[in-house]
């Protein structure tokens, strides 16, 4: 059969190349016209392209992917629609209609090996019935608050974040869950130990290498503290570019993993007694050249500007609670025995802090918000983050940095600041706001209420990243 095909199937360093272009045409912002018009001149004289995978997140997080057959996409690509009602969090029945509009800035070309022989990668952008952005898609949001913060300061939002996640033996271990009552660890040599040949070790080299064929530009990978436990680091990236690569990052472990056999899992703290896992956040904002957050002479060398970012961050901090910790099992992680950033404090040295402030220079210097759980939606944080660090408020609390507060240790807690926060509405909308508590509440309401020393069945059964459809619809 493989005589009679010829699909396209190019080799890493290739990929790599045609990768970090894109991203660099996405960096200097190319006009939008003129990546159209190059992109489908591609797609139309490379024949060995059958298909291309359209994505888009629903408003938890989970990542969709529609395959289109290539021409018909090259023909219709103004006029893709499908069913909103379909997806947790979208549309009601009665107004079910929603489009996807190309955004040929974050296209793709990905290993055949891992996502299929003659496919392309793009992200998609969500479009109402009256052709404006959809108010329930996030990564919309995100990528229009971005364009105004360009076009009205000259600012450019970056990010970067350290992603962890644990390797399980066997396939499908988290939807099996509710058989085993336990995960099976791959590897037990924790923090940077790993003998070359076993499989964490193998698994780390094989989606770094993804990752860089991908142009994600790795920077280190190692296993972390936990058993079983890895984190692959990348650059940072223009804000949509960023929470894109976090979406695909996800994407492509778990594609690793499955061809090992293995499960590549984000849930934030699948077991009891060891480090959790964690989405540790880092964020700057630049003007032309220039890091804003830089300063010598500043305390912990970062300017006023970064400091005033930090507080408004730890003034919302409750209030944004539950868009960086999403889930039941995620506040399982915010334990303070585990190094759990569960204090709403700012601090250079103290891991449990929030908000961390890494040692840097000119052009590294950044802040890094470390309560965010890898099972969140980049760009729900990311958007959640950046508006608050620069058009929240601060609040009127004495030794505001060191005071110490704590975040919920449940996710009632979290939504109940969620909901009573009238920043939270002024950050979403009334309407989002309300169907991103149903979601929560449907999950919450389906575990046990007090976390105990246990993971439950049901925090990973009815878990935003692992639910199956099947089993939703029986409710």
């Amino acid at each position: 059969m493989s005589n009679l095909t010829d699909f396209l199937s190019l080799p890493y360093a290739e990929l790599e190349d045609l990768n970090l272009k894109a991203k660099e045409q996405r960096a200097k912002r190319v006009p939008a016209h003129q990546l159209q018009e190059e992109r489908l001149k591609y797609l139309t004289d490379e024949k060995r392209i059958k298909a291309v995978t359209v994505m888009f997140s629903d408003l938890e997080g989970r990542l969709h992917m529609l395959d289109y057959d290539k021409k018909f996409l090259v023909k219709s690509f103004d006029n893709l629609t499908f069913d909103g009602s379909s997806i947790r969090g979208f549309t009601a029945q009665k107004e079910s209609d929603l489009r996807l509009h190309m955004d040929w800035s974050a296209f793709y070309w990905a290993p055949a090996d891992f996502v299929g022989e003659g496919k392309v990668l793009v992200f998609g952008e969500v479009i109402d019935k009256q052709g404006g952005p959809y108010i329930g898609d996030m990564r919309g949001v995100l990528k229009s608050y971005a364009e105004s913060k360009h076009k009205e300061h000259d600012f450019t939002l970056n990010a970067a974040n350290e992603i962890e996640g644990f390797l399980f033996a066997g396939l499908d271990a988290e939807r099996r869950y509710n058989e085993t009552g336990k995960f099976e660890y791959v590897n037990t040599g924790g923090y940077y130990h790993s003998l070359p040949g076993d499989p964490l070790r193998t698994f780390i080299d094989r989606a770094a290498e993804v990752q860089r064929a991908m142009g994600f530009e790795n920077e280190k990978d190692h296993p972390e503290v936990a058993p079983s436990q890895f984190e692959i680091n990348y650059t940072y990236s223009d804000v949509v570019t960023a929470a894109d690569q976090i979406q695909l990052y996800k994407f492509l472990c778990r594609q690793v993993a499955r061809n090992m056999g293995l499960t590549a899992s984000f849930l934030p703290k699948p077991v009891v007694g060891v480090n959790g896992s964690g989405m540790h956040t880092n964020v700057s904002v630049s003007k032309g050249k220039k890091n804003l957050f830089w300063d010598p002479e500043g305390e912990e060398k970062i300017s006023k500007f970064a400091w005033e970012f930090v507080d408004k961050i730890i003034s919302h901090g409750q209030d944004i609670c539950l868009v960086l910790n999403p889930s039941v099992n995620a506040y399982r992680r915010l334990d303070p025995h585990f190094e759990a950033p569960n204090q709403l404090i700012a601090s250079a040295v103290d891991r449990g802090s929030m908000v961390r402030v890494p040692i840097g220079n000119e052009k590294s210097s950044r802040i890094e918000v470390r309560a965010v759980a890898p099972d969140a939606n980049p760009y729900m944080v990311l958007y959640s983050v950046f508006k608050t660090g620069l058009d929240g408020s601060i609040a009127d609390i004495p030794n505001l940095r060191s005071a110490k507060r704590f975040l919920p240790d449940n996710i009632y807690d979290a939504m109940e600041n969620f909901r009573s926060a009238e920043w939270t509405t002024e950050l979403f909308s009334t309407e989002v706001k309300d169907r991103y508590l149903d979601l929560k509440k449907g999950s919450a309401d389906r575990c046990a209420r007090l976390l105990g020393t246990v993971v439950k069945t049901p925090e990973i059964q009815f878990h935003h990243e692992v639910y199956n459809q099947f089993l939703w619809n029986q409710f």
